[in-house]
């Protein structure tokens, strides 16, 4: 049954030359590189700060800024990223890098600091930025090009127009209105799960030591007993910025069927969320009751949305797979770098694949073509889709939908977008050479010889 709406007018809130949706890694500096290089430029963000899955999902950790590169653990990610990492320095908001699985680096963060940092940075581009606006649809023109974007506001429906639209969205959304063809999860439909990310407070981190080494077996030794029961093994808890603050990444979220919570399911994430609460009290029990040092923690704080991994992802002109991340695959239309392995969160585990250590160089290029849509009649060519949602395989996206790799492709993205503007052609139709050029000189490390 459906109820019909009647036919209405809806005000144009702007035109702009890129309008980036979704203030997510990708997003935020897509706006800012696209902004700084002359066009402007509208963000869309559907909370009131910017941040994604790293400040909304209170992920509190950047992955895939390093690679073990033949044994040497590095930083790999540069360009407009090393600004915003800078920025949150300067706030006493970034810890030192901290080893993970005795094989690579990631880098924990004060989710504040993310917050304020990402502001000062898309301010300061001269790019704007619109809080609360929940994209719901798109509009097309005889040439299939995408038109203007509707958004619903505190405000009232708006629309906004561009000449180019960047979908950092994390779900596609822009690219699934423009009619572009998607994948969803593997060739069986099934995606990575979700997990609903939390902080606890009061921990006595003299007792608590390197707890995070012990929590793990602390597990088994429980779930063996039938005390305590976990939806899933794999366990990260690690302390924040003092140690009396640790963060917890231990929740898996799935459907009645067992299959993953749908990040694009209304019902699946209602679900999702409520599971996750449960899921969180009843770890909190364990962790006061097995593991020294957390006797007194408290839940101090669950994030306002569940940390969504996957949902529907673009087939795109290239499409990055499991073998090129394990193979650390070239291309000539690099954008910069992935370092981080396969991370596949399946039913009950993490599964962790990895490029030969210290064999390889331990990363692989993302190609330009990743981010934009295969070429053909009606095709939305002034659409390009950058982040977790780019065009991945299942597997190779469980190894560059991490922040390192969303900054690398939310700043190629804005970048090639103004080049495009400049040069009066579809983002597809630019010069690679002068895009790799203008990232270098952006700071970007793009693999290969630099």
């Amino acid at each position: 049954m459906v109820i019909t709406e009647p036919a209405r007018q809806t005000p144009l809130y702007g035109e702009f030359d890129v309008v980036v949706l979704g203030g997510g890694p990708a997003g935020l500096l897509a706006a800012a590189s696209a902004a700084r290089n002359g066009a402007r430029v509208l963000l869309a963000e559907r909370y009131g700060f910017l941040g994604g899955m790293g400040t909304a999902a209170g992920v509190s950790n950047f992955c895939g800024l390093h690679a073990n590169v033949r044994g040497d653990i590095r930083q790999v990610v540069h360009g407009m990223t090393d600004e915003l990492l800078d920025r949150m320095r300067a706030m006493d908001g970034l810890n030192h890098p901290h080893l993970i699985l005795g094989k690579i680096h990631a880098q924990a963060y004060d989710i504040s600091a993310f917050k304020c940092a990402a502001d000062d940075m898309v301010q300061a581009s001269g790019a704007q930025v619109l809080f609360h606006a929940l994209a719901t649809g798109l509009s097309r023109g005889e040439d299939g090009r995408a038109n203007a974007l509707f958004l619903e506001t505190k405000s009232g429906r708006c629309a906004v127009r561009a000449r180019i639209f960047i979908d950092c969205s994390g779900d596609a959304e822009i690219a699934r209105w423009a009619g572009l063809p998607l994948e969803k999860g593997d060739e069986r439909g099934r995606m990575l799960y979700p997990t609903l990310m939390f902080k606890v407070g009061n921990v006595d981190g003299a007792r608590a030591q390197e707890a995070w080494k012990t929590i793990p077996q602390l597990m088994d030794q429980a779930a063996a007993s039938g005390e305590f029961t976990f939806p899933r093994r794999g366990a990260i808890v690690r302390p924040q910025k003092h140690d009396y603050e640790w963060r917890v990444n231990v929740t898996q979220l799935a459907n009645a069927d067992g299959s993953a919570a749908d990040g694009t399911d209304a019902d699946s994430l209602s679900a999702g969320e409520l599971e996750g609460r449960r899921q969180i009290v009843q770890y909190l029990a364990f962790l006061r009751a097995k593991v020294p040092g957390f006797e007194q923690a408290y839940v101090l704080d669950i994030a306002p949305q569940l940390g969504i991994r996957e949902t529907r992802r673009l087939v795109g002109a290239a499409v990055l797979s499991k073998d090129d991340v394990l193979g650390c695959a070239d291309f000539e239309d690099s954008i910069g770098v992935n370092g981080w392995p396969l991370e596949m969160h399946t039913a009950g585990d993490v599964q962790w694949l990895w490029p030969p250590i210290p064999q390889s160089r331990g990363y692989n290029q993302l190609p330009f073509r990743m981010l934009v849509p295969r070429p053909g009649p009606d095709v939305a060519d002034n659409v390009l889709v950058a982040g977790r949602c780019a065009s991945m395989t299942h597997e190779g996206q469980s190894a560059a939908r991490v922040s390192g790799s969303c900054f690398v492709m939310g700043e190629a993205a804005g970048t090639a977008a103004a080049m495009a503007l400049r040069a009066g052609v579809a983002p597809a139709d630019i010069s690679i050479s002068a895009l790799q050029a203008q990232l270098r000189q952006q700071g970007a490390f793009l693999g290969g010889q630099d």
